[in-house]
């Protein structure tokens, strides 16, 4: 067995892996178990990234998401002390067969978009000034890290103020009570 087909076998796997533990974690009642299977979405999802060769975002996807925020999420989930069954779906309406068909429609042109950008990508090729061949002489971290802290410095703190006026208010809400 030879490492394309390698590869290739682990990347169907993961990504079917990927797509059950997502499907069952928006299909699971018990919020902790929904916060279970969405680690094991972040892991395959993480085993995908390794396989497109991003080190640098499988480790911080495994660190971050996997990690930090889904404790927090869980730590959450357990101090609201929610019903073990969740909520009950008797006082909610239905959705009719209007809205199912057109949240069927809005899902197949999006798909139908992801397939249409892949096709063209595969026909056209990578170019530009961080093409593969650029970023395996430079290094994935160092690619990251020149990108962040350059062309994308504005939105990088930006989303850095945010974080830090999201812990601020958590800290006030909580003094408060």
């Amino acid at each position: 067995m030879d490492m394309v087909s390698f590869k290739g076998i682990v990347f169907i796997v993961s990504a079917l892996v990927a797509v059950a533990s997502s499907l069952l974690m928006v299909t699971r009642k018990n919020p902790i178990h929904s916060a279970l299977w969405m680690i094991v979405t972040f892991f395959a999802m993480a085993v995908i990234y390794l396989l497109l060769n991003a080190q640098f975002i499988a480790v911080a996807q495994v660190m971050v998401y996997a990690g930090a925020i889904m404790m927090l999420i869980l730590f959450v989930i357990m101090m609201v002390h929610m019903e073990k069954g969740g909520e009950s779906d008797a006082g909610k309406p239905r959705r009719s067969a209007k809205t199912r068909i057109a949240w069927a429609l809005i899902t197949v042109v999006l798909l139908g978009e992801i397939l249409l950008g892949a096709l063209f990508y595969q026909m056209t090729g990578q170019g530009g000034e961080y093409s593969v061949e650029v970023v395996n002489r430079v290094g994935h971290v160092k690619t990251v890290g020149a990108l962040l802290y350059g062309q994308y410095l504005f939105p990088f703190e930006i989303a850095s103020i945010l974080l830090l006026v999201g812990i601020v208010g958590a800290v006030v809400i909580t003094k408060r009570k």
